[in-house]
């Protein structure tokens, strides 16, 4: 657990619920379970339009689906779901939010919620009911979608873990038996797989989710984007020793991965182009289920580890945090919060996590009882992504400015120009703090 998700833990009242939660043959109970009540009463006639980002695993908008169905029926609420690609979900929503109309609901990425807040319904009720039934959400929750403490702006639905996904009888071949634990012995492995014409290759683009590995680089070298007071403090020593170690790392990857978008990685991969990347677990899930046999036996070679540790000796986990969020223009509330809740509750929420094989990782404690964590070994590193997870504002408090920052693909960005060598570490840190000024103002 990293330090800010510790001290959150500790100063968080989902510590001691959290406590008190105990998962027994893959059921889920939490305390008082049957004491939690929350009294939604949808309005008349109302019908719900909801924007999700589109599924990178069959299962999850499968199951999602049938929850959607199943709601209806209960309910008689109508509820359209249209699916759009991560990229166009964001500028979809910031429509929405200024013109103040379109879906009731939006199932967006990271902290977007901090871009419009004050367009957004307060569901304060939802979450604290949700938190007190199943165990109390984890800290980077609260972070990301209660930023002053008090209210909550959207509700987290977890977080697509990027991890390692490599070829275990590659790395072998290499001289490796294990998955590097440190970031020297990981940089020794990639020039290893390179010499073997089996390279590694990460997302340099603007990759919403597969970018995000540019935030471990940075911090595990001791970098960060602000400090604790929103300072802006990427142009920093240990920033350019994170940006030295991409310039090395960059050089054992396979070419064009300044143009891979969260898509291409998973097609390399598959198409056996690389042996290492960073992606959810959607690669597994796919060649587990390819009707083609050549990489349904690839499956049975991919295996799955933590990013490793830098020089400031502590594990820095970056992963694509999901949130929900309800627009104020919607007519119908109270509809969408009981959308969301009947959504979030274990009869729901549980087939959907174990549809979606292991691609989410939950919000709340209660759900790491959910036997898709254990059925398959290679399923459990992906478990305590949003437990583990620091923020993309980290190590300050989140909100508009790095919202932007963050949508602006600026740390991405930063480690591209610098891995590349269309500019030194120093000029590329340089231009990503004036371009983070402009959005945390003094």
């Amino acid at each position: 657990m990293t330090e800010f998700n510790r001290r959150k833990f500790l100063e968080s009242s989902a510590g001691v619920a959290a406590a008190a939660t105990v998962g027994t043959g893959g059921a889920v109970f939490a305390p008082a379970v049957h004491a939690q009540t929350l009294a939604l009463k949808p309005e008349k006639g109302a019908k719900l339009r909801v924007l999700r980002w589109s599924r990178f695993v069959q299962g999850d908008i499968d199951a999602y689906m049938a929850n959607v169905k199943k709601f209806t029926e209960k309910t008689g609420i109508e509820v359209r779901v249209d699916n759009e690609g991560w990229e166009d979900v964001r500028p979809k929503a910031a429509v929405a939010a200024n013109t103040g109309a379109g879906p009731d609901i939006i199932l967006s990425t990271n902290d977007d919620a901090n871009l419009y807040p004050d367009k957004l319904l307060d569901v304060t009720d939802v979450a604290e009911y949700l938190g007190k039934k199943y165990g109390g959400w984890y800290p980077a929750c609260e972070a990301y979608l209660r930023p002053d403490g008090k209210k909550w702006i959207g509700l987290a639905l977890g977080a697509a873990g990027s991890y390692m996904v490599y070829r275990q009888s590659h790395l072998k071949a290499a001289g490796f038996d294990a998955f590097p634990k440190t970031t020297d012995d990981f940089l020794k492995m990639c020039k290893a797989l390179k010499e073997k014409g089996t390279p590694a290759g990460m997302a340099l683009g603007n990759a919403t989710g597969d970018g995000l590995w540019c935030n471990w680089l940075m911090w595990a070298f001791g970098g960060q984007l602000v400090d604790k007071n929103n300072k802006v403090v990427i142009d920093s020593p240990e920033t350019i020793k994170a940006l030295e170690y991409a310039k090395e790392l960059y050089a054992t990857f396979i070419p064009g991965t300044l143009s891979w978008l969260d898509p291409n990685n998973n097609k390399a991969f598959l198409d056996g182009q690389v042996s290492v990347t960073n992606n959810g677990i959607s690669i597994y899930y796919a060649a587990k289920n390819s009707p083609d046999p050549k990489i349904k036996e690839l499956a049975a070679d991919i295996n799955h580890a933590s990013f490793p540790i830098g020089p400031v000796g502590v594990a820095t986990e970056s992963h694509l945090f999901f949130n929900q969020m309800i627009f104020k223009y919607t007519k119908y509330p109270q509809a969408a919060k009981e959308f969301l809740r009947f959504m979030m509750e274990k009869e729901q929420f549980d087939p959907w996590l174990t549809a979606a094989g292991g691609y989410i990782a939950q919000p709340l404690r209660a759900y790491e009882a959910t036997s898709i964590w254990t059925s398959d070994p290679k399923n459990t590193p992906y478990r305590d992504g949003v437990k583990n997870m620091r923020p993309a504002g980290y190590a300050g408090k989140l909100g508009y400015a790095s919202a932007g920052a963050g949508a602006d693909f600026i740390v991405v960005n930063m480690v591209a120009e610098a891995a590349s060598g269309s500019k030194t570490p120093k000029e590329a840190a340089e231009r990503a703090q004036k371009r983070a000024e402009r959005y945390y103002k003094v």
